[in-house]
């Protein structure tokens, strides 16, 4: 964002709040009013059954369960819930008492339509497995699934109820829903505003207003550093500077990064013509060589300044996670040795190994606006350099890596509260499925397992199935089996927050997709 841009919004901003981040201190008249710099704008909108919300809270939209403060699943909209034996036939009564903000009542003819529609939609949203959802009566929905779905039940977590009455074409950008607060303006690319909504059927929020601004992380932090947000999100390597009035909040996460490889050879491309496929990366000593090589503790420290953790898979610490997926790595001989075992020798003495003709260098990229996975990027590069692995790093927007992510390596991030993502990542039916198995994967066995897991009675049930998917002592999606990616860390949040402001327990908070931190909105409240 332009300096003279965010001079302007801050100078709004402190119109609005009047003295900043300052205005809640003791003998002070306490506002009433937040402003926040936690994330970007979500440039599809604000609509669930497109994506909006998909790693739940969605704000706006009430949902049918919810996960509390320990991500035990727990009724919101539902008052109760039960799953039929054979796991095909979810019932759920809601509450009978919800209006959405147009004032219009909330009826289980809003929860089929939503569901319809979301499984109509084409979106991130997968809902096949959904054969029909009925209303019982005003208050009593029936989901029939085709085949049992251990993972169906967080849909009803993340799925916000939208009203069939007002969805409309640009409902994406004017929400409408039951949530504890609603849309009231939105500048795009600058700032949106939202105020709590009176018909909200829970407790009332404690703030009536929140602005948030989109902004940079750099730029966030220069708005804490003025006094002008509450709260900011700001990157691990600003988290150990000091701000006056401001306190540092780390939250834990199960928010990944790591770097996907391309898993098939170079030489065919996609249905809109994107080349697939990299003949360096579909090589198995390639990928496992780099696993071995990276030091990831040293990223922790070097990269975080301490504020995360190794990460080895998509899951790690998660109930449905193999901790014998955990390996040594920062070993430089032993990718050595892997590659030579692999074929690949510097026999040219440029530093690089080659196997035939072709030499092991290829791209990682990275979304050039985040700093974190730009250092990331050429720390890791670095380390698998001394391997004798070329790593050329490049910075790219978002549109040119959908472009290139299936035949380029591209440093993602991951990291949800279920183990869908798991599926949606490395299951060979979504190869290629916009941003899900970007890089092509696919192993029979490691289907099965999920497969398996799917049709599990329960999420208890499909734990074993996870975790052979994951290494199963032969094979498996981990760095131990495939190695179709290289995990690096898992990251904390890091946070400025008002001193005086009071946040709550505080959430695991998934990938950054909205505004985790808000999970929880309703319980934030100034310090007595």
């Amino acid at each position: 964002m332009p300096l003279a841009t965010l001079i302007v919004i801050l100078l709004t901003v402190s119109l609005f709040v009047g003295c900043g981040g300052k205005g809640s201190s003791s003998g002070a008249v306490k506002r009433e009013e937040l402003v926040l710099a936690v994330g970007g704008e979500s440039e599809e909108g604000y609509d669930p059954t497109t994506g909006w919300g998909r790693y739940g809270s969605p704000l706006f939209q009430s949902t049918l369960l919810t996960r509390d403060d320990d991500l035990e699943i727990v009724n919101d909209l539902a008052t109760m819930y039960e799953i039929s034996e054979d796991g095909l036939t979810y019932t759920v009564k809601i509450r009978d008492d919800v209006k959405f903000s147009d004032g219009q009542p909330l009826t289980a003819e809003d929860v089929v339509y939503t569901f319809e529609t979301a499984a109509k939609s084409g979106s991130v949203v997968d809902l096949t497995v959904l054969e029909k959802v009925r209303a019982e009566d005003d208050h009593t929905v029936v989901f029939t699934l085709k085949e049992p779905m251990s993972t169906f039940i967080n849909l009803l977590v993340t799925m916000g109820i939208v009203p069939k009455h007002a969805h409309g074409e640009d409902y994406a950008y004017n929400p409408i829903g039951s949530g504890p607060y609603k849309l009231v303006q939105w500048d795009r690319g600058q700032q949106m505003i939202v105020e709590a909504n009176p018909l909200y059927y829970g407790e009332q929020p404690y703030f009536k207003r929140i602005t948030f601004l989109f902004l940079e992380e750099d730029a966030a932090f220069a708005a804490a550093q003025a006094g002008e947000v509450d709260v900011a999100a700001v990157p691990h390597t600003l988290a150990a500077e000091g701000i006056a009035g401001m306190r540092l909040l780390d939250v834990d996460s199960v928010d990944n990064r790591g770097i996907c490889f391309p898993y098939v050879p170079a030489g065919s491309t996609d249905d809109e013509g994107n080349p697939v496929g990299n003949d360096v990366t579909s090589d198995l000593a390639i990928r496992k060589a780099i696993n071995v090589a990276v030091d990831r503790k040293a990223l922790v420290h070097g990269v975080l300044k301490g504020y995360g953790s190794p990460a080895y898979t998509i899951c790690d610490n998660l109930p449905w996670w193999n901790p014998e997926t955990v390996f040594k790595d920062a070993d430089l001989e032993e990718a050595k040795k892997i590659l030579e075992e692999g074929g690949w020798k510097d026999s040219d003495g440029d530093g690089i190994v080659e196997k035939g003709s072709l030499k092991a260098s290829f791209t990682l990229v990275y979304p050039s606006s985040d700093q974190t996975r730009q250092s990331l990027a050429m720390a890791t590069a670095d380390m698998v350099k001394k391997a004798g692995i070329e790593m050329k790093v490049e910075g790219k927007s978002w549109d040119e890596i959908e472009r290139l992510m299936h035949s380029n390596a591209v440093l993602f991030g991951w990291g949800s509260h279920t183990p869908m993502e798991m599926c949606n990542v490395y299951h060979g039916k979504y190869r290629g499925n916009e941003w899900y198995n970007a890089n092509y994967y696919q192993n029979p066995k490691v289907d099965a397992y999920m497969d398996q897991a799917l049709a599990a009675g329960s999420e208890e049930e499909a734990l074993e199935y996870w975790k052979k998917a994951q290494w199963d002592g032969e094979t498996g999606l981990s760095a131990r089996g495939d190695a179709p990616w290289a995990w690096l860390v898992n990251l904390d949040h890091c946070y400025f927050v008002n001193e005086d402001l009071d946040t709550g327990k505080n959430r695991i908070e998934p990938h950054g997709h909205g505004w985790p931190i808000t999970a929880n909105i309703v319980e934030w409240r100034w310090k007595e």
